[in-house]
């Protein structure tokens, strides 16, 4: 079964350690297993909770965004459904690459 860690007994996020499509193991304060409502990926965060729309999404025991919309526990948490607190450009980022959508290549 892939790892997610939970840095913080305040977090209601976790990151994988590894790609994952059914379970993980949450490490960390709070640990156990998790099932995903969705495949997620290395790096990625999984909501440990349901959060709310409008309720802060806690990474490192800080707020590092607000949902968008209500997340359930077990989703994958990422650009499509939070904003960050820390860059007002993040919500035009293409949600799978990362790319800001106002850059062009030409």
């Amino acid at each position: 079964m892939t790892t997610a860690f939970r840095i913080h007994a305040a977090d209601n996020v976790a990151t994988l350690l590894g790609d994952a499509e059914d379970r993980v193991e949450v490490r960390g304060e709070g640990g156990g297993a998790l099932a995903l409502l969705e495949p997620i990926a290395l790096g990625h965060k999984v909501a440990l909770a349901d959060i709310e729309a409008g309720a802060p999404v806690v990474k490192f025991s800080i707020t590092i965004g607000t949902a968008s919309r209500s997340i359930r526990a077990g989703e994958w948490v990422h650009l499509h459904n939070i904003a960050s607190s820390f860059d007002e450009r993040s919500g035009g980022f293409d949600v799978v690459t990362g790319v800001a959508k106002d850059v062009r290549y030409d």
